[in-house]
C-alpha cells in the first residue's frame, strides 16, 4: 500500500484536485506540444459552437479535441516516467515513447477525420 493513498472523503478530493491543477500547469510550462494543442483547442472548440450542426456532431467536434490534450497528458507522463527511470538509450524505453507518439498521431488523425465527416 502507497503511503500517499492515506486521505478519505473530501480531503482525498481536494488534494486529487490540486494534483491535477499542477499536473496541467506542469504539461503547460514545459510540454510544447502540449501548449500548441491547447492552442488548438482555443481555435477549434469556438468553431465548433459557430457550426451549423447538430448538438451530436458538435459533442463529437469538441470531445475529438478534448482527447487529443488527454492523449498528450499521459504520453508526456510516459515519457517523464522513462525519462525518471534513465536518461540512457533502450529499445524498451524507445518503444515506450514512440508508442506514446502514436498514440497522440492516432488522436490527431481522429481529429481530422471527425471533422472531414461532419464537415465534407
Amino acid at each position: 500500500m502507497s503511503p500517499f493513498k492515506g486521505q478519505k472523503g473530501l480531503k482525498r478530493i481536494f488534494n486529487a484536485g490540486g494534483y491535477s491543477l499542477a499536473g496541467l500547469q506542469a504539461a503547460f510550462t514545459g510540454e510544447a506540444a502540449f501548449r500548441q494543442l491547447v492552442l488548438a483547442n482555443v481555435v477549434l472548440i469556438p468553431i465548433a459552437f459557430l457550426l451549423n450542426v447538430s448538438r451530436v456532431e458538435r459533442a463529437l467536434l469538441i470531445a475529438v479535441c478534448l482527447l487529443a490534450l488527454i492523449v498528450e497528458l499521459i504520453n508526456s507522463a510516459i515519457e517523464a516516467a522513462i525519462d525518471r527511470i534513465s536518461l540512457d538509450r533502450h529499445p524498451l524505453s524507445k518503444n515506450a515513447k514512440d508508442m506514446g507518439s502514436a498514440a497522440q498521431l492516432v488522436a490527431m488523425t481522429m481529429i481530422g477525420i471527425v471533422w472531414a465527416v461532419i464537415l465534407l
